[in-house]
């Protein structure tokens, strides 16, 4: 989700930029690719890996405040 907002927030950045000034911006296509991969990619490492260290802990010891 934060991929998706962050796409369309320079998006109307390029566009605002593209108005307000003679600077020619535009959003190539394999960028949008490559940072919507780089989001996933880092939202599943650091959502997957923590879930599956979790599940491996007795409830009892992982809801153990320290």
């Amino acid at each position: 989700m934060g991929g998706f907002v962050g796409m369309v927030f320079g998006w109307l950045i390029a566009i605002l930029l593209h108005s307000f000034t003679p600077v020619p911006a535009y959003v190539p296509i394999g960028s949008i690719v490559v940072a919507l991969t780089a989001a996933a990619v880092t939202g599943l490492l650091f959502g997957i890996y923590p879930a599956s260290k979790a599940a491996r802990l007795d409830p009892v010891e992982a809801l153990r405040y320290e």
